[in-house]
């Protein structure tokens, strides 16, 4: 592990099952799977592995229970080089799961979870304040933010993924905020993407990025920026944590000092990438193969000038 400050990513993580089906089945219906897999999730604990995987120092905060899910769960992150010491046990509780299941016809997903325990960051604290990024999910903000907001002295720049309902939210401290557009338009209405970055950046954030899917993202930033990334066509086998992968390639991006506009392609192309496999994190790509194509995914400013 590199001696850099950290990546830390703070909150949910779980252990899922996944099957691949042609097709949902029926009530009452059995049907085979086409392919059936065991692997971690959860948006942060995914989002740290994509910035390990690309190469950037990163560490996972959260809470497993005492059971062999926690146990694996825990192995598989260290395994991808991401650092554990700030994840807690909670005696007597269950760690998250899910079970999942992909409907290859339509590129649909069901997902029936299991939360896990709520994430304890007693013994994380040091681990969060000497970050360069704090990135967190909806599980994450509220324990980091009650942290943050006490520092007295230097503080991390904080990232926060919107795409799920965060309860009690304010953009106190926000540094990067990262919805999906659908999450915007929950927000702000039927708006179009100027507007709803618009209004994000009028709620408090320093700078937005916003994912669309296939469509790639968009950004903007309080000084003015804006820039907007094509999505990367791949053969879709699974979109599932694809968003999480997202995160953790926008973060890795940053930490590498690339200009924002070529953040969010880097990070268009590591979660189009991650797409290529049925879980969220097996098909999550390294920096090299990202790097390759970064030039071939070109980034526009709003005023169309191609970079």
């Amino acid at each position: 592990m590199s001696a850099d400050p950290p990546a830390v990513f703070a909150g949910a993580v779980t252990l899922d099952a996944i099957a691949l089906v042609d097709r949902f089945p029926d009530p009452d219906e059995r049907l085979v799977a086409e392919q059936l897999d065991y692997a971690g999730g959860g948006p942060a604990a995914t989002a740290a592995v994509a910035a390990a995987r690309l190469g950037v120092p990163a560490a996972f905060v959260g809470t497993v229970g005492d059971d062999p899910e926690g146990r694996r769960i825990v192995e598989d992150l260290r395994a991808e080089g991401v650092d554990v010491s700030g994840v807690t046990v909670a005696a007597g509780q269950s760690s998250g799961a899910s079970v999942i299941v992909v409907d290859r016809q339509r590129g649909t997903r069901a997902i029936c979870t299991r939360p896990g325990p709520a994430p304890v960051l007693t013994s994380a604290a040091d681990l969060l304040l000497s970050a360069e990024w704090v990135h967190v999910d909806h599980l994450g903000w509220s324990p980091v933010q009650t942290l943050l907001g006490g520092a007295k002295e230097r503080r991390p720049m904080l990232a926060v993924d919107a795409g799920n309902p965060i309860p009690g939210f304010t953009f106190t401290g926000v540094d990067l905020y990262v919805p999906t557009v659908e999450a915007l338009r929950r927000d702000h209405g039927d708006a179009d993407i100027d507007k709803l970055l618009d209004a994000a950046l009028a709620a408090g954030a320093g700078s937005v990025v916003a994912t669309d899917g296939p469509l790639g993202s968009y950004a903007a930033t309080a000084a003015g920026e804006r820039y907007h990334a094509p999505g990367l066509k791949v053969e879709v086998i699974s979109t599932l944590g694809a968003g999480d992968v997202f995160h953790g390639a926008l973060i890795a991006a940053r930490m590498r000092r690339l200009p924002l506009g070529q953040c969010l392609a880097f990070a268009n192309i590591a979660a189009a990438l991650s797409c290529r496999g049925l879980d969220g994190r097996s098909a999550i790509p390294q920096y090299d193969e990202v790097a390759a194509l970064l030039p071939s995914l070109t980034w526009t400013e709003s005023q169309g000038e191609s970079r």
